[in-house]
């Protein structure tokens, strides 16, 4: 038998249902049957309370050549409390949007920039330093010998080459005598339909950005080497990434990026360990701080990413710092 249904009387009965059995529900979570009860609750939270009670060190962010813009980073990291921050600068648009590879002259500059920072916050800037892997090899040594010498701890690559370039290989020797970081820019594009792409960025040095792939290829090559993957949080899929470096201890990843999906540190933490992941912001410093927060970690997990994890790794090298 057919029913004919008033759509305005369907309409009215199904709202009104559906408000009754929320109201009657726990999802407000007023036992009292007071709205205000849950209002109270949520905002008896104080997020940057809870920010305070972590040492951080910031193990991604970026100084400029932007007048004051070292002083601007340290006033976002003192509301924050992020005691430490390891600094590089190897962007070529600093230099006037230059085209090609850097020269000589500008990867010192871009050096010398961080070290600028190094001296105006001895106590919370630690500096890598930036090469055109490109450039001749006697060159890249000996950059990286004077920015040893100057105090930096480690080095930070960007689109010049992949990490397993060969022409990379003399530079992750280097790096290795002197027990430092291979940090490097890294990408990994979300796929669609099964497909992960790899190669479509639209700019054309972009092809010579580091893939998951090119990681795990170098790891195996320098088991001995120290490699940091940059900003699980850039917009990539960070669960491909992930899973790429499970079977690989001497790879590790930092948190930074604007993208904040729900469960990627929780994720990362279950395939990688929880001494495998270290904070970084990469200059989205709120986002940084409040998506570990966010996490379902255990304190002591949160203690590891924000601070003991990157500083532990420098240790290996005698640069941690106190």
């Amino acid at each position: 038998m057919s029913v004919i249904i008033n759509r305005r009387k369907f309409f009215k009965d199904t709202s009104v249902s559906a408000v009754g059995a929320f109201v009657g529900s726990n999802l407000i979570g007023c036992t009292s049957g007071s709205p205000d009860s849950k209002k109270d609750e949520i905002s008896s939270y104080d997020i940057m309370k809870d920010a305070g009670n972590y040492r951080k060190f910031d193990s991604h962010t970026h100084v400029s050549s932007v007048p004051d813009d070292a002083d601007k980073v340290i006033d976002i990291a003192d509301r924050l409390g992020i005691e430490w921050l390891q600094a590089s600068r190897p962007n070529r648009a600093d230099l006037g949007g230059i085209k090609g590879p850097e020269t000589v002259e500008h990867v010192r500059a871009l050096n010398d920039l961080i070290y600028s920072a190094m001296q105006r916050y001895p106590n919370r800037f630690i500096g890598f330093f930036t090469l055109n892997p490109l450039l001749p090899k006697n060159f890249c040594l000996d950059e990286i010998q004077r920015c040893a010498d100057l105090g930096f701890r480690g080095y930070k690559g960007y689109l010049r080459a992949k990490v397993n370039h060969p022409s990379h290989f003399p530079i992750i020797e280097k790096l290795i005598d002197l027990k430092m970081i291979c940090f490097m820019h890294a990408e990994c594009q979300m796929g669609s339909g099964g497909y992960r792409m790899k190669y479509d960025m639209k700019e054309e040095f972009r092809y010579n950005a580091t893939i998951p792939e090119d990681m795990v290829d170098v790891a195996v090559r320098y088991p001995e080497g120290l490699f940091h993957w940059a900003h699980i949080g850039y917009g990539g899929d960070w669960e491909y990434m992930c899973k790429s470096f499970v079977n690989y201890p001497n790879i590790y990843v930092d948190t930074s990026g604007s993208n904040n999906a729900e469960r990627m540190i929780d994720f990362a933490v279950r395939l990688l360990g929880e001494d495998r992941l270290f904070f970084g912001t990469d200059g989205s410093f709120y986002q940084g701080v409040g998506k570990i927060l966010a996490t379902n970690l255990t304190e002591t997990q949160k203690k590891k990413i924000f601070f003991d994890n990157y500083n532990n790794l420098l240790k290996r090298g005698g640069y941690h710092v106190s």
